[in-house]
């Protein structure tokens, strides 16, 4: 029998019932109630079964029961979120069109993409954040490496090879271990990989030393005991994971500020009207702000952060500034 981690076992069901009941919110209406016209569409420009999409497909559900609104969610894959990104860029005002943004798309891609048409950052309008999650620092379970304070004293030898692994070229993995690097002046060489799963079964195996994980996916390998849970990237630590320290609170000095978090939140074309863009900032921190909605986002690792309109534009612009100079000083490109 294939044995399936709980974790993932929670995630299925949260994920099946947020597509069933992002389709309710179509079907069972009157034919003229099914237009596109009559729906609030938020678009996740990433295929479905992830964080992004788990997170949207909940608050459509929970804005349609409280609001009876006709909200559904479209996804857009494609060009690491740029193309479904690009849709509401474009978007009318009145098309009642939104994106599920999150610092990668929104403060990363703008660096990270040479040749784009448009800036995330400066041509969508911030309506409302409502999460924020953090990467987790693993190492085999078989390294000698105990903590973070041991970790950069190997990057900080010079007859260490050491090498970290991530999901590919510019993934929050990556930004951030060339963050961690840049920090303590250490030295490690990136591997990068197609999909968080190879990268953390080699890790696991003992061919990469480290890596910066993205929760739910490190979670499984840490319960099995196949790799070790040495920090957490967040600022403080996590109710998931509460013996698990923070990066900052390692003791080295040089780490003091450390974190790398990605914020969650809901943007709109730039030409929304004041009345439409308050209304629905509004709708969406209060379905945002109930026990039910924020019990779901532990399942991704992530932890509720809610800002109205204003709130996360000074995030997304902070961000960023941060990950533009991330970017810069990795040399990273797509």
């Amino acid at each position: 029998m294939r044995f399936t981690p709980l974790y993932l076992q929670h995630r299925r069901r949260f994920l099946a019932a947020g597509s069933a009941l992002g389709a309710t919110a179509v079907l069972g209406l009157p034919a003229q109630a099914q237009t596109r016209q009559g729906m609030t569409r938020i678009i996740v420009p990433f295929a479905p079964g992830g964080g992004n999409d788990a997170f949207a497909r909940q608050l459509a559900h929970s804005l349609t029961e409280t609001f009876k609104k006709n909200v559904v969610v479209e996804n857009k894959p494609g060009a690491g979120g740029n193309l479904g990104t690009e849709q509401v860029v474009r978007a009318a005002a009145d098309s009642n069109t939104f994106l599920l943004g999150h610092t990668g798309t929104i403060s990363i891609n703008p660096a990270l993409y040479q040749g784009l048409s448009f800036n995330a950052a400066t041509d969508l309008q911030p309506v409302a954040m409502f999460a924020s999650s953090a990467l987790l620092l693993v190492v085999p379970a078989a390294s000698p490496i105990q903590s973070v304070k041991e970790l950069v004293e190997a990057l900080k030898n010079k007859n260490s090879d050491l090498n970290y692994a991530s999901s590919g070229a510019g993934s929050g993995g990556h930004l951030t271990g060339e963050m961690f690097l840049h920090a303590t002046q250490g030295s490690a060489v990136h591997v990068p990989y197609k999909g968080t799963a190879p990268a953390l079964a080699d890790v696991a195996g003992g061919q990469v030393h480290f890596s910066f994980s993205v929760i739910p996916a490190a979670m499984a390998f840490v319960k099995s005991g196949k790799l070790r849970a040495l920090a957490v990237t967040s600022p403080k630590r996590l109710a998931l994971l509460p013996d698990v320290p923070t990066v900052a609170e390692s003791g080295v000095s040089a780490l003091a500020d450390f974190e790398s978090t990605l914020t969650y939140g809901v943007l709109a074309p730039k030409s929304i009207s004041p009345a439409a863009l308050e209304q629905f900032s509004a709708e969406i921190l209060k379905v945002a702000s109930t026990p039910a909605f924020q019990s779901k986002l532990g399942i991704e690792g992530a932890e509720p952060l809610l800002g109205g309109a204003q709130d996360y534009a000074r995030k997304v612009e902070e961000e960023s500034r941060k990950w533009h100079e991330v970017v810069k000083l990795s040399g990273a490109s797509v």
